[in-house]
């Protein structure tokens, strides 16, 4: 049996997070390929992208206007400026 001619994709990606996703996808027994050529069949079969994508809420409005009152604030005098906080600790 014949094998199907294959297309090649290029993309443009982080060498940090190609390190820690192809080492991801090593553990689990998958090449960058496979993973791709998963993920392509996954947006045919479903007619979507296989997971939900969100909106990062630092850029909500809501939390934009807090951001443009916050600045306000400092630029006439009324507000505090410090270092930025580290939840984690």
């Amino acid at each position: 049996m014949p094998t199907k001619k294959k297309d090649t994709i290029s993309i443009r990606i982080d060498p940090q997070l190609k390190a820690e996703t192809e080492k991801m996808l090593a553990s689990m027994g998958l090449t960058y390929s496979s993973a791709i050529t998963m993920f392509s069949k996954a947006i045919v079969n479903e007619g979507k992208i296989p997971f939900e994508i969100k909106a990062d809420p630092f850029y909500s409005p809501e939390n934009q206007r807090i951001l443009h009152q916050s600045i306000n604030q400092l630029e006439s005098g009324k507000g505090n400026q410090h270092d930025l906080l580290d939840g984690d600790k």
